[in-house]
């Protein structure tokens, strides 16, 4: 299958595209490990990327485009894929449909995580981590601290990234709402759109998901 996943900051795309990717036996195709693998490889799309990003501007779809041509044309995706991050506008999705479509491809799904906006800030502004280990996360209602302020696993401090900041998710919101948000309606008008609510156990989203993918309702 190749699918596109879908949704708003906060939503779980990333451990969703893990597990469906693996339920699927395709590659999961992450706009942020491209970005990685390009810049540490030093590959010409990799320096072009990172040139912009070093002057603090949005790296040109060109860019991004050709990163995930290059990774989609790669041995393992041959039977499918599912991008994450990309297309992030429409029209990086109609560079999409016209690599595809020279190969003589198309999509099978656009996958849309659905979640309230008041629950993404909930999700994301949460988010507390431990000053000496960043992989030790925690969030005040999810997955509290047995001592407010406090890593269970080191006894470091616990912070709240600035990225987190309850105002800083609803500016990424709106970027995503203007930027992103238009590729759903884009993709609606091809019949491509799988809507899932993205609301309750990591397991059952993905269970939705799944049985979503198996018979798809082509809006």
């Amino acid at each position: 299958m190749r699918i596109v996943l879908v949704g708003p900051p906060g939503a779980g795309k990333g451990t969703q595209a893990a597990y469906l990717a693996e339920n699927l036996s395709i590659p999961h195709i992450s706009t942020g490990d491209l970005f990685r693998a390009n810049i540490s490889k030093g590959t010409d799309l990799g320096l072009k990327a990172k040139s912009f990003m070093d002057a603090g501007e949005l790296v040109p779809d060109e860019v991004t485009i050709g990163m995930a041509k290059d990774r989609m044309e790669k041995p393992d995706a041959e039977n499918g894929f599912l991008l994450d991050g990309f297309p992030r506008n429409v029209s990086q999705a109609e560079a999409l449909d016209a690599m595809l479509k020279s190969e003589g491809m198309t999509l099978d799904a656009v996958l849309d995580l659905e979640v309230p906006e008041d629950e993404v800030v909930k999700r994301i502004a949460g988010r507390r981590i431990c000053r000496n280990d960043s992989s030790h996360v925690f969030h005040v209602t999810y997955s509290p601290p047995k001592h407010e302020g406090v890593c269970d696993t080191c006894g470091g401090d616990l912070y709240q990234r600035d990225d987190d900041s309850e105002d800083t998710v609803r500016k990424r919101l709106e970027v995503y709402h203007t930027q992103t948000e238009p590729i759903i309606d884009y993709y609606r008008g091809q019949g491509l759109v799988v809507t899932i609510s993205a609301l309750g156990k990591v397991t059952d989203v993905t269970g939705r998901a799944m049985d979503a993918l198996k018979k798809p309702e082509k809006a």
